[in-house]
């Protein structure tokens, strides 16, 4: 445990940003690792896996829901100092991963045919995302497990050894990889299902060295076989915060959405221009989303000890950091945004898309960021209801203008762009306004001394 209601926020923010932003970086690694490999079988392995990968997605959102539930409630009571609602919070986690665990490999097996049945442009296809999500299930069942265990870390105010355990299980992914999926050394291939078989495996020995590290290591929260009973309060806690974090993760694959149809009509072009352009987005946000995540546990153990005035500061340091770190990036997708396109592709009428996408979405970037940690200040006070707020204000302020305005004369791909630049600055402005009126909420009543 790592006591952040004393000594510098900024040197707290920092301490727990970096190994986060280097996590998060690895994570994505492992079906980018998958695609890569299988790339060599052939299309329909690449069609077929890139199909089956959107399950990925379904995950993550679920596990959006254990991992901020966690991560606040556990930095609360640590906080507090209260180590019984600190174990308590981490063993109904693991129950609930566990239960999560069991519920994606039943029902992800009965509804893995009928699924790629659905996606697949052909028979080679679908049967190839069948093989491959056969294998890589039972790792996408594991991913709860290593949620719970790593949002119990960051809420005790550790990010270390997660980050470690995601190189590590990464690593052993892009080793493992090859051997299964082409046969190397063995002469016996499993093609794309060696790709999801190297992922599980990967991804199982990440939570076995987690396992190992709670109980050799970690002191403030650990297993416990007493507390594995269902507590249905407990468990009201967790998703009662985690529940809208999940919705307000949802809500960005709909403007995804919303943005692909828009777009449609311009064609191949415009949608593989703007796909490179959001990818090269989301790296570029890694680090405010990094802050954002740090700023969840460092204010939420104060948020639990009562230091409202270090509240306060975490926000302010977590904004300026974050700020000065988008104003750098800003600058250079304003100055040469083609830089990051060329390294998905050649194709110039493509690049032209992306760094035109680049170059007005770069405008905002100030403003995403202060949504980004007002979404952390929000779990680290408990109530992410102000953050799906938040994040649904965007149906109104992008997606119904957009396609209002895509219905009339003269509709051109930058008036997409321009309407998400004004809905994303509104929105900043919005998270300000809840998040000023969370805090009067919490501190109505707090002696001055506490809550300057």
């Amino acid at each position: 445990m790592h006591d952040m209601t004393q000594g510098s926020i900024t040197g707290h923010l920092i301490r727990m940003a970096v190994p986060i932003a280097v996590g998060m970086l690895f994570q994505t690694l492992y079906f980018l690792v998958d695609l890569y490999f299988v790339a060599h079988i052939g299309g329909a392995a690449i069609a077929g896996v890139s199909a089956a990968g959107n399950l990925t997605f379904v995950v993550m959102a679920l596990t959006q829901v254990l991992g901020v539930g966690t991560v606040t409630l556990i930095a609360q009571a640590t906080g507090r100092k209260d180590h019984d609602d600190a174990n308590l919070v981490f063993n109904q986690s693991l129950l609930i991963a566990t239960l999560c665990a069991a519920v994606t490999v039943v029902g992800g097996f009965l509804s893995i045919g009928p699924y790629m049945r659905t996606l697949g442009a052909d028979a080679a296809t679908t049967a190839a995302g069948i093989d491959y999500l056969n294998w890589y299930l039972p790792g996408l069942a594991l991913q709860f497990a290593v949620i719970s265990m790593g949002s119990a870390l960051r809420g005790t105010g550790i990010a270390k050894p997660t980050m470690l355990v995601q190189m590590l299980t990464v690593v052993i992914n892009a080793i493992l990889a090859p051997v299964l999926i082409a046969g190397w050394g063995t002469g016996k291939p499993m093609g794309v299902a060696g790709a999801g078989l190297a992922t599980t495996i990967s991804i199982a020995f990440g939570v076995v060295l987690l396992a190992l590290y709670f109980a050799k290591l970690e002191k403030f929260v650990g297993f416990d076989a007493r507390l594995w009973a269902p507590r249905i309060e407990t468990w009201r806690r967790i998703l009662g915060i985690g529940l809208p974090a999940g919705g307000e993760f949802a809500l960005m694959f709909v403007y995804m959405a919303v943005i692909y149809t828009l777009i449609r009509d311009f064609g191949a072009t415009a949608q593989a221009g703007f796909g490179i352009g959001s990818r090269v987005m989301q790296a570029i946000f890694l680090p405010a989303i990094a802050i954002a995540f740090a700023a969840s546990p460092v204010a939420g153990q104060n948020v639990g000890a009562g230091r409202f005035d270090r509240v306060r500061a975490t926000f302010r340091s977590a904004t300026i950091i974050g700020s000065v770190l988008m104003i750098a990036l800003t600058l250079v997708c304003q100055i040469k945004p083609e830089w990051f396109a060329r390294g998905f592709t050649q194709d110039e009428a493509v690049v032209a898309v992306a760094a035109e996408f680049l170059r007005y979405i770069s405008w905002n970037f100030v403003a995403q960021c202060i949504v980004f940690t007002c979404s952390g200040m929000f779990q680290a006070l408990g109530n992410t209801v102000p953050a799906l707020m938040s994040s649904a204000s965007r149906l109104f302020t992008f997606a119904l203008p957009a396609v209002w305005l895509s219905r009339q004369p003269g509709f051109q791909l930058h008036h997409v762009w321009l309407v998400s630049m004004a809905s994303v600055a509104l929105q900043a402005v919005f998270s300000l306004w809840l998040l000023r009126r969370q805090f009067q909420l919490r501190m109505h009543g707090v002696p001055a001394a506490a809550a300057a």
